[in-house]
């Protein structure tokens, strides 16, 4: 079974605490249809194991098959530096289906991000290291598809329908 080769730090997006017996990360790709499958799921995840589950995403953006994946990351990550990364992150998927720079632009606005410092930001790249860091640190975790998830450092190998994933991380918590 592989394991998670970059361990969960500060610099990680984590949504819960870190104490929590069970860490669920996630290498996601925000134009993956997949990964738009699993946010929902991940969603209840988090509400029904409150505080004994810590979500981290780390961004595995597919470029050859989803256009549009590594942008909408870089975007994720400019709304990060402005704490804004769990808003922008739920936003991306709930507008899987329109991804464009149209559509950054007025997530970010909806946010009251500076859309201008947003728009010189994905075309300066400014983010791309943060993003390719990620992913470079998913195919030593043995990534190799979105969504791919840990489960307190061992990957996940069965499907990431809900009872699956609920039973998976009860088991990791005992």
């Amino acid at each position: 079974m592989a394991r998670l080769r970059i361990p969960v730090g500060s610099e990680d997006h984590a949504d819960g605490p870190a104490d929590a017996p069970v860490t669920l990360v996630e290498y996601g790709d925000y134009q993956c249809p997949h990964c738009g499958h699993a946010y929902p799921i991940v969603k209840r995840l988090q509400k029904d194991f409150g505080k004994r589950l810590r979500f981290v995403y780390r961004n595995f953006p597919l470029n050859e098959i989803h256009p549009y994946a590594f942008k909408a990351a870089e975007t994720a990550e400019f709304a990060a530096g402005h704490n804004k990364f769990w808003e922008m992150h739920d936003l991306l998927f709930e507008h899987q289906q329109a991804l464009s720079d149209r559509l950054f632009a007025d997530l970010g606005h909806r946010l009251k991000l500076d859309t201008a410092q947003l728009a010189q930001s994905l075309k300066s790249g400014e983010f791309s290291d943060r993003v390719q860091a990620d992913f470079s640190g998913g195919v030593r975790s043995g990534v190799n598809g979105t969504p791919t998830f840990f489960i307190n450092g061992e990957r996940h190998d069965d499907n990431f329908e809900m009872e699956t994933l609920a039973r998976a991380i009860r088991a990791a918590a005992q």
